[in-house]
């Protein structure tokens, strides 16, 4: 994939104001971890997050969505009015249909020639979701796209320590303990027609590889299917996670640079998706890049799901991190697993 006349503008973010302890969690866990032998702090000591953010209850995504929206359109000075398409791509959706992109440029006031729908590719949607809108704009078809999603990882946290207390097995804890990672946001990506842009950060290109052989270790959703009765859960076999992502990442790091055009030492910022310490170390190393480089948000923010990166993106080029004309690797991977890479020159 390259792109020869995509910017992005702007990423609008979105975070609840409450604040949950990993600690916290953990506490209501404390007759288990009793049974156990453990003292609270296992859980950060192990993943590095302190903390998370959560909405209210029963928030709505796409009032979440619209907002980190309204964010992103304000910083560029673009109008609804001017956007020719609007992709949710959260894990977390309203319904199953309509498409959770429907209410959201409702809120927004998009024009009814725009390009409406929901994209889902789990921790990757968001990445997916420009690279799609990235195309429509090489090929002259929109002049501008806008991508969002909006992630609560309240209800989740919630009946995973339901489940932990009723069934307070080693294996139960081991294949939903990354549950207790989550944590809530939203974010939009504002893309333009290098034309317009104000901002002039070039969407370079990037590459994309799937392992689906690996769709097994991770999940999220009704234990009998999508239709099915049961409680939803999240399973995740976070050993082979992170050995098998690490291994994709690994190639598609090498056709993420051959695409590019980059060397490895021409990178001069990278923006990992937030999983927590043992992902992060474990990828940087296996990359090969300095951790110096690479600015992080897992340790109060949790794991947003395909909002962690967008957003850690946006927090990085507030607080100065990203700066004009750097090399920035975003660098993606996703339950299924498929791994993208997309290179921006800042």
């Amino acid at each position: 994939m390259r792109w020869e006349r995509v910017c992005i503008e702007a990423i609008g973010v979105a975070l609840p104001e409450q604040r949950v302890s990993t600690r916290a969690l953990e506490a209501r866990l404390a007759p288990v971890y009793a049974r156990w032998g453990l003292g609270i702090g296992q859980l950060e000591a192990l993943t590095g997050i302190r903390e998370r953010r959560w909405w209210d209850p029963d928030p709505s995504l796409s009032g979440c969505a619209a907002a980190a929206a309204r964010d992103a359109l304000s910083q560029a000075g673009v109008g609804a009015e001017e956007l020719g398409a609007l992709f949710y791509t959260g894990v977390n959706r309203e319904n199953l249909e309509p498409a959770t992109a429907c209410p959201t440029a409702e809120a927004l006031g998009l024009p009814g020639a725009a390009l409406i729908l929901d994209v889902s590719n789990a921790c990757l949607g968001v990445l997916n979701g420009m690279a799609l809108v990235a195309n429509m704009i090489e090929l002259g078809q929109i002049r501008a796209g806008l991508v969002v999603a909006a992630e609560s990882a309240r209800e989740i946290a919630d009946d995973t320590i339901a489940r932990i207390l009723a069934d307070p097995s080693p294996d139960t804890f081991r294949l939903t303990a990354a549950s207790l990672t989550g944590g809530s946001g939203a974010v939009a990506v504002l893309l333009v027609d290098s034309r317009d842009s104000l901002t002039g950060r070039r969407l370079v290109g990037g590459a994309a590889i799937a392992a689906p052989q690996h769709h097994r270790i991770a999940r999220w959703g009704p234990a009998t299917g999508l239709l099915g009765q049961t409680p939803w859960v999240m399973e995740t076999d976070a050993a082979a996670v992170l050995t098998h992502g690490v291994a994709l990442g690994g190639r598609t790091w090498e056709a993420f640079l051959a695409t590019v055009g980059w060397s490895a030492t021409d990178v001069d910022k990278v923006i990992c998706h937030q999983v927590g310490k043992g992902h992060r170390d474990a990828v940087l190393s296996a990359l090969g890049i300095d951790p110096g480089k690479d600015f992080c948000t897992y340790e109060t923010l949790g794991n947003m799901g395909p909002v962690a990166l967008p957003v850690t993106a946006g927090i990085a080029d507030q607080q100065g991190f990203l700066q004009a004309g750097d090399r920035v690797g975003l660098l993606g991977i996703g339950t299924g697993l498929n791994c993208m890479m997309l290179g921006v020159l800042w």
